[in-house]
């Protein structure tokens, strides 16, 4: 029903303890004995133990029902959509949602500009008070970068297939390779010849390197199997793809690697890989 061992700093336990005897309010509480245990597991979920005549307890688990209702945002980005959408009352776990949805089309560092726009409808969760519990997911979300609109609809198969995004033309936002790999990150050097920022000197910089908080995840460009994850001199934690007809990509610096990488293991595109850090030779 629950693992114990799941269990987390901060985590609520509502406890009902019985005196013995119950008629006596001056009695000892050490000698008062457990009654009841409740926790909330999830939002919409909590755990009963109730303790039994015979000493033995029972547990049940209680789900509640949970209502879904429907949010439209729009606004304008004069800096970023992060903060366009915080503005608009958009959650970031939404906000994200939209980053990798187009994240195969639109570069977020290079290509936004100021005056860009954006809409969506997402689902939201609501529990029997009414009160917001959970995001669900994005039904449509359009974005408008340098006059052209990009639409697209979330729709899943009739033929029990795994939904995905497509446009009004019926085509996947899948692509070979992403565009943005990482969240909400800011190219800080372009591939070419630059001076180190470390050793000092000009030298071709063979790569790009975005900035980002440490612990943002970073995740594959593109499908294809793990050639090698491991530590890699300066480019210190280091995972390289091998994708279809010849391509490679590679990510240096991680903070740590993503659950279950390690060489020889198959990837989907947009799985993480790993996670922006400093480690190697990086500033």
């Amino acid at each position: 029903m629950f693992d114990v061992r799941k269990l987390r700093a901060g985590q609520k336990l509502d406890l009902t303890f019985e005196q013995w005897p119950q008629a006596d309010e001056s009695a000892d509480p050490v000698n008062a004995q457990l009654a009841n245990i409740s926790m909330r597991t999830a939002v919409d979920r909590h755990i009963a133990i109730s303790r039994k005549e015979d000493g033995t307890y029972n547990a049940d688990e209680i789900i509640t029902e949970l209502k879904t209702g429907y949010v439209r945002a729009a606004g304008t980005i004069n800096s970023s959509l992060f903060l366009a959408a915080d503005k608009a009352g958009v959650p970031a776990a939404i906000v994200v949602e939209m980053i990798r949805m187009y994240s195969y089309d639109i570069d977020f560092q290079r290509e936004i500009r100021q005056g860009d726009t954006f809409e969506v409808f997402f689902t939201r969760e609501y529990d029997e008070d009414g009160t917001p519990v959970r995001e669900g997911d994005v039904l449509y979300a359009s974005m408008n970068v340098r006059g052209k609109e990009r639409r697209l609809w979330r729709h899943e198969p009739t033929d029990g297939g795994n939904w995905d995004y497509f446009d009004e033309q019926g085509r996947s936002m899948r692509k070979f390779l992403m565009k943005t790999p990482i969240d909400g990150a800011r190219i800080s050097s372009n591939f070419g010849n630059r001076r180190h920022p470390i050793l000092g000197y000009t030298r071709l910089h063979a790569g790009t390197d975005c900035a980002a908080p440490s612990g943002t995840p970073s995740y594959a460009a593109g499908s294809g199997t793990i050639e090698m994850a491991q530590r890699n001199g300066s480019f210190g934690n280091y995972v390289r793809i091998r994708h279809a007809n010849g391509y490679q990509t590679a990510y240096a610096h991680m903070r740590g690697y993503g659950r279950g990488i390690r060489k020889g293991v198959r990837v989907r595109q947009g799985q993480v890989i790993g996670y922006v850090g400093t480690t190697g030779r990086s500033t």
